[in-house]
């Protein structure tokens, strides 16, 4: 039985890991909006899927004369519509509220999604639609007694390259400058030169990617459905406040300890289970909230008076 609750208890973790990474990767879209613009996006779970249904439809244009130049032509079809998608809704959308109340820009955000996951459903149906990709959802390898999806490890390693690209676009490129001066004081960035508009457009784009790209992850595994996303949010916003919302990679180690320990909980701890899994990150949200309200990577807002 040893070998068994340990084996068990490293799947566990494995498959945390891949989950973790869907809301890492949203979280992370979260945090970018935020950074750019100081307002929460609610609306990133329905552009992820949406950006998933561009994705798939353009597959199948693609997918007769050969499947895998689909799935491939697919993916950087969602890519760039979603970045599209993304500065198309600033532009157009968002702009209209800059400077005014947060509350009304977070429920033009709400909006937003509720028309999304319509529109969606009225284009595509609301039935499960399967997304073409590599390989097979079930597939999986064997490390000794440990089975590792295909998927999981795909996920996994798709999210850490996107959130070290993340880190470099932030830290070593003019645009990641450019991106960073206007979170952090537009006006200014504005006055030395900064084009706050473009900037703006291109972090809703950014963000839009990121959704885009766990969009098909999930869609390869579960099928696509318009309000695929509706729980990924909930977590995902879990990690952002957990994490901080100014640090991604505090995100990103958050959303992957959220699902871990939602994970263990769910089958170690008699009395949570499967049905009450969904409550561990409320009480880490509450606990992080009660003892370090700016997030556990986050910096405290100093207001100079």
């Amino acid at each position: 039985a040893e070998m068994s609750n340990f084996t068990t208890f490293i799947q566990l973790i494995i498959d945390g890991l891949a989950t973790g990474s869907i809301y890492a990767a949203l979280a992370l879209a979260i945090v970018l909006v935020n950074q750019a613009t100081g307002l929460v996006n609610f609306a990133q779970g329905g552009m992820a899927v949406l950006s998933a249904y561009f994705g798939v439809t353009i597959a199948g244009f693609v997918a007769p004369v050969n499947p895998i130049l689909g799935i491939i032509v697919g993916i950087i079809g969602a890519i760039v519509l979603s970045f599209l998608m993304g500065a198309v809704v600033e532009r157009f959308l968002m702009r209209r509220f800059m400077g005014g109340d947060p509350d009304t820009q977070v429920v033009a955000t709400i909006g937003l999604l509720t028309l999304i996951t319509g529109a969606a459903g009225l284009i595509w149906t609301y039935n499960y639609i399967p997304y073409p990709f590599f390989f097979n959802a079930g597939e999986s390898f064997r490390i000794g007694d440990i089975a590792i999806s295909v998927w999981s490890l795909t996920t996994f390693l798709t999210i850490l390259a996107l959130m070290g690209l993340l880190q470099a676009l932030f830290r070593g490129t003019k645009l990641g400058l450019g991106l960073r001066a206007v979170a952090d004081n537009s006006p200014s960035a504005a006055l030395s030169g900064v084009k706050v508009g473009s900037m703006l457009m291109v972090g809703w784009g950014l963000a839009a990617v990121l959704g885009a790209i766990a969009g098909i992850l999930v869609a390869a595994k579960i099928q696509l459905q318009p309000g695929m996303f509706d729980a990924f949010l909930v977590y995902a916003l879990a990690a952002v406040i957990i994490g901080g919302l100014d640090s991604p990679i505090g995100t990103a180690i958050a959303a992957w300890s959220i699902a871990i320990l939602e994970n263990l909980a769910g089958t170690f701890v008699p009395w949570i289970g499967h049905d009450l899994k969904i409550a561990v990150p409320f009480i880490l949200l509450f606990i992080v909230l009660i003892f370090r309200p700016q997030g556990i990577f986050g910096r405290k807002v100093v207001v100079r008076v």
